[in-house]
């Protein structure tokens, strides 16, 4: 198995993803977040296993295309991002939202 530097992995991912098509993959344990695009399945894995302590069974990511923005006169793209959806193992979860 290889061996990732804790303090790399903390900056793959970036923030947790809420919709509505998240908070109901929620129920099937499933998790989604925002990731940096070169980041691996491998790498996605050993990251939110060692953040939140927990036991991830799947990996899926996906690229959606770039949306095209208008500003004015100029055109041009949003940026590019990634999306993980990780699946956990039965009876871990994340806790998102700490009660405030």
């Amino acid at each position: 198995m290889i061996q990732y530097n804790p303090c790399d992995l903390a900056d793959l991912v970036l923030q947790p993803i809420v919709t509505e098509k998240a908070t109901l993959l929620l129920e099937d344990n499933k998790y989604v977040f925002e990731v940096i695009p070169k980041a691996t399945k491998p790498e996605i894995k050993a990251a939110i296993e060692s953040l939140f302590n927990v036991k991830v069974t799947a990996v899926n990511t996906m690229r959606p295309p770039r949306k095209k923005r208008r500003v004015g006169k100029f055109s041009g793209f949003k940026p590019q991002y990634k999306r993980a959806i990780i699946t956990l193992a039965q009876g871990d979860s994340i806790v998102l939202f700490p009660d405030v």
